[in-house]
């Protein structure tokens, strides 16, 4: 089996979220189970020059754009690591400048390039692909350029497209005559039952039509996505398609997120040494984050885009009855200039107990997941979450609210039987915030072997890519029968 993956980025040539963690972990997994597995991306000026000086020039060719009368350069360059071919697409006008996500009105433009791009290399690459598997908006529209302009063309016979909604809420819109002229597609493509909705042309919405399967990264998320709660005005197209959508909760690189090996942590452990392990390196950041260095305190870790999406204003309706005697705060991440303020605050305040990091860091992230007792996760809507599969994976026992990913991967700790690998609350509400954290608190502070086996069941689950891997290969296995 042939599968290309198509997205808008990759670790750890470039990343901005959680998409980039998908494709470049996903693929090295299927690899693993015998699939010939590559990967596609813009080659951006960010990315870093130790992997540029390794890429290789392959060819270059011309390819027009939409009603452009001039023709587009695409270069073609080339990487192999781990295994991964991967392929980068070269354009000095749309990739030289900035981050992979400018404004909407220039990313249209460069991204619909991009899914032109993608289709337009495979034959000169001569690789045809079984399966192209799509990303994001950014790369919703290869399916929809397979079954039009490109209809016709060897890999049009053979490819089915599998088309995967990271966030909804990001969908590519823009007005149908713009989107027009840039795409060239025909008139069709611009009807109700296609790309268009509330008047504009809606780039998700295509890859959700014409691609072969959809899939989201959660099965409670693809059923939430069919409700005009989560929906984000696509739910009546989701409900529609719904026999195509599938959910499969993400998976994180087990080999590169291993406290027993990981050399960002203070101190390695694994699974049987986690009590002295966790200790010792809730010492080590204590003292690095200029809090009070006692192995008694509670902490609590937030590791986060500030963001209301996060659920940081139930965090802020509440830190201040959390933060006890016995209890320190550190947070990590930016975003929303009112909750990096509303941090610092807190640190100003409660000197010794709270520690506000207004920046990303993965060394310090690390650091966390390895020294927290507990990792907050309240969001208000949660397509999967990575940050509570780290937590599994080092210890941090997560208190997440029931939604999307979250839901599915969070099974709340039930004192009467012994079962549980965290601490979830249902409705948004930041009284069930706190008393979800007080009650974690509770068993930790007088019921420390309840505890223990608590930290076990999550350092020992399986949240790997192995294991979700294998549900897109039956997805994949499907559309080819």
């Amino acid at each position: 089996m042939k599968v290309l993956f198509a997205g808008s980025e990759c670790y750890p040539f470039v990343k901005t979220g959680g998409l980039a963690d998908v494709m470049g972990a996903l693929p090295k997994a299927l690899k693993a189970e015998g699939i010939d597995v590559r990967v596609i991306l813009p080659k951006y000026a960010c990315i870093a020059d130790k992997y540029k000086e390794q890429m290789e020039y392959v060819t270059h060719f011309y390819m027009r754009l939409g009603a452009n009368p001039f023709e587009k350069y695409v270069g073609i360059m080339t990487l192999e690591l781990d295994g991964i071919t991967y392929y980068f697409i070269d354009n000095e006008d749309y990739y030289s400048y900035g981050s992979p996500y400018t404004d909407m009105y220039n990313d249209i433009e460069r991204y619909v390039f991009f899914c032109k791009a993608v289709l337009a290399v495979l034959p000169v690459v001569d690789f045809y692909p079984d399966i192209i598997h799509c990303h994001d908006w950014q790369a919703a529209l290869i399916p929809v350029y397979l079954r039009t302009l490109f209809k016709d063309t060897p890999l049009a016979q053979n490819a089915k497209t599998v088309f995967t909604i990271h966030n909804l809420k990001f969908q590519g819109i823009h007005g149908p005559h713009y989107m027009q002229s840039v795409t060239g597609f025909p008139n069709y493509v611009f009807g109700m039952d296609d790309m268009l909705h509330n008047n504009d042309a809606n780039m998700l919405k295509g890859g959700i039509v014409y691609s072969d399967m959809v899939t989201t990264v959660s099965e409670t998320y693809a059923w939430e996505i069919t409700t005009p709660e989560y929906g984000e005005t696509l739910e009546g197209v989701l409900s529609f398609y719904q026999y195509k959508l599938v959910g499969i909760v993400n998976g994180i690189d087990y080999e590169v997120y291993d406290p027993a090996t990981d050399k960002k942590l203070f101190k390695n452990y694994s699974s049987k040494d986690f009590v002295t392990g966790k200790r010792e390196n809730k010492l080590k950041l204590q003292e690095e984050c200029g809090l009070e260095v006692n192995q008694d305190k509670f902490v609590v870790g937030l590791i986060s885009r500030l963001t209301d999406q996060k659920g940081l204003d139930l965090v802020a309706a509440i830190i201040d009855n959390v933060l006890d005697d016995n209890t320190q705060f550190i947070i990590i991440g930016t975003g929303d200039p009112w909750y990096e303020n509303m941090f610092r605050d807190l640190e100003a305040r409660y000197k010794g107990r709270v520690c506000a990091n207004i920046m990303y860091s993965d060394e310090r992230a690390r650091k966390l997941y390895a020294a927290a007792d507990i990792m907050l996760v309240p969001s208000r809507f949660e397509p999967c979450g990575l940050t509570q599969l780290m937590s599994f994976r080092y210890g941090a026992l997560p208190v997440v609210r029931e939604t999307g990913g979250l839901k599915d991967t969070v099974q709340p700790y039930n004192e009467f039987d012994e079962t549980g690998n965290g601490f979830s609350f249902d409705r948004y509400d930041p009284g069930l915030l706190l008393n979800t954290i007080n009650y974690a608190k509770t068993i930790y502070f007088t019921r420390q072997k309840s505890w223990r086996s608590i930290v076990r069941r999550a350092i020992t689950a399986d949240y790997s890519w192995k294991v979700s891997g294998k549900k897109y290969i039956e997805v994949y296995e499907q559309l080819m029968q």
